[in-house]
């Protein structure tokens, strides 16, 4: 798993690049899948023209605490955190996880591109 390789933060674009290469599809790779996720504020903040859209092709259900968790985690990142309408904020997370799992057909749900699948 790594970030969305058409995020607008450098670092994450170079992370995803990093987990690329050492996931090489060579025959004997141990990494079967790979997937990328969103973050809020980089994903969908580049520019339409400069990479591919984050398209999520795999969700994961999450229930309410899980989603009470991920915003109590992000209050470890007092230098991210924004107030609403920005993308990491307390709403804006919560809202994220409703719309994502509305589009799955669940209450909560995390989304993923899938990158490479082995199956």
């Amino acid at each position: 798993m790594t970030h969305f390789a058409g995020d607008l933060n450098v670092d994450h674009r170079l992370t995803c690049q990093a987990v690329l290469t050492a996931c090489r599809p060579l025959p004997d790779s141990p990494a079967r899948e790979i997937l990328s996720f969103e973050v809020p504020s980089s994903t969908e903040w580049q520019t339409a023209d400069a990479y591919v859209p984050f398209v999520p092709r795999q969700f994961v259900s999450l229930t309410a605490r899980h989603v009470a968790a991920k915003v109590a985690a992000m209050e470890a990142y007092a230098s991210e955190r924004r107030p609403f309408p920005h993308p990491r904020s307390r709403e804006a997370v919560r809202a994220l996880a409703r719309w994502r799992g509305a589009t799955a057909g669940v209450a909560f749900a995390e989304a993923f591109s899938v990158v490479r699948r082995i199956v």
